[in-house]
C-alpha cells in the first residue's frame, strides 16, 4: 500500500466510523471510486482497531466504570458504594453485545448464505461479504433507508435519558440494532443512535451509548484478526499498523467534533448526506 492509500483509508474510516453515515460502506466504495486496489479485510479490521482505541481514550472514565462493573461481578470491589450501578451497566452492555456476536458467527458459519445470495445478491465466502453488481445497490438502499429512519427517530425521540439510565431492555434493543450493521451501508453508529434516540436518549447520550456498546464488538473482531495480520507478512503488518495509527488520530478528532456538534444541532445533516449519497450511487452504478 502507498502512503496515500493508507492516509485515505485512515481518514475515511476515522471520520465515517463515528459519524452515522456507514464506515464499511465508504471503505467498500474506495476501489469503485478510485484506481486503488481493494485494501482487503485485514486493513479494514486494523483501522477499526484504531477506532476502538480512540473510543477507549476519549471515554476513558466510562470505560473504567464498565471495567469496575465487570470486576464487581466476580466479587472484586463489590462492596464499593457505586458497585451495584456499575455492575448493572456492565451487564447491560454485555447483553447488548450478544446479538452482534450471534449474527456475526452465523455469517461465518454460512447460516445466511442462501438468503444473502438470492435476496441481496451477496456471496459470502469464508465469512466475507463478496461484492457484486447489486452490492452497490444494497449499500445505496441502506444509506437512504436507515438515514430516513435516523431522521424520524431524531425528530420524534424525546431528550430525557442519559447513559446511566440504561436498562436491560434498552441494552438489548440497541444491541439488536447493532447486529444490523454487519450489512454494509447500514452504519453501526447510525443504527444504534437511531434506536437510542427512539428510546428517548439525548443526542449526546445516544452517541455515547453507541460508542461504548461498540467496544466489545470491535475488540472481538480485532483480536480474531491480529494473528492473520502478522502471518500475512511484514509489509502487510506494517501497512496495518500505519493505517491503524492514522485512523486513531482521525477518529479521536471526529469523535470530539461529533460530541460537541450534537450538543447544539440535530442529526439532519447526516440524514441529508446519506440520502444524497445513496441517490448518487444509484445514478452512478
Amino acid at each position: 500500500m502507498t502512503l496515500f492509500q493508507q492516509i485515505l483509508i485512515a481518514l475515511v474510516q476515522g471520520i465515517t466510523e463515528f459519524l452515522p453515515i456507514s464506515s464499511s460502506g465508504h471503505l467498500i466504495l474506495i476501489p469503485y471510486l478510485t484506481d486503488l486496489p481493494d485494501q482487503g479485510p485485514l486493513i479494514d479490521v486494523a483501522v477499526h482497531v484504531g477506532s476502538l482505541l480512540a473510543i477507549i481514550v476519549y471515554f476513558f472514565k466510562d470505560v473504567v466504570v464498565l471495567a469496575r462493573g465487570g470486576f464487581a461481578s466476580i466479587g472484586v470491589g463489590a462492596s464499593a458504594p457505586n458497585a451495584p450501578a456499575e455492575r448493572k451497566l456492565f451487564w447491560w452492555i454485555a447483553l447488548g453485545t450478544i446479538p452482534a456476536v450471534v449474527f456475526g458467527l452465523s455469517i461465518k458459519m454460512g447460516v445466511f448464505n442462501g438468503l444473502a445470495s438470492n435476496v441481496f445478491g451477496i456471496e459470502i465466502i469464508d465469512g466475507d461479504l463478496m461484492s457484486s453488481i447489486r452490492f452497490i445497490d444494497l449499500i445505496a438502499f441502506n444509506l437512504i433507508f436507515y438515514g430516513i429512519l435516523l431522521g424520524i427517530a431524531d425528530w420524534i425521540g424525546k431528550e430525557i435519558k442519559v447513559f446511566e439510565d440504561m436498562s436491560w431492555r434498552d441494552g438489548l434493543i440497541v444491541g439488536l440494532a447493532q447486529a444490523l450493521a454487519i450489512i454494509p451501508g447500514t452504519s453501526r453508529s447510525g443504527v444504534t443512535m437511531t434506536a437510542a434516540r427512539a428510546l428517548g436518549y439525548k443526542r449526546v447520550e445516544a452517541a455515547r451509548f453507541s460508542f461504548l456498546l461498540s467496544i466489545p464488538a470491535v475488540a472481538g473482531a480485532g483480536v480474531l484478526i491480529v494473528p492473520e495480520i502478522f502471518e500475512a507478512g511484514t509489509a502487510l503488518a506494517w501497512d496495518a499498523l500505519v493505517a491503524g495509527v492514522l485512523t486513531f488520530i482521525a477518529a479521536f478528532l471526529t469523535m470530539a467534533f461529533l460530541m460537541n456538534f450534537l450538543k447544539k444541532a440535530s442529526m439532519m445533516v447526516f440524514v441529508i448526506y446519506r440520502v444524497v449519497m445513496g441517490v448518487a450511487l444509484f445514478w452512478m452504478f
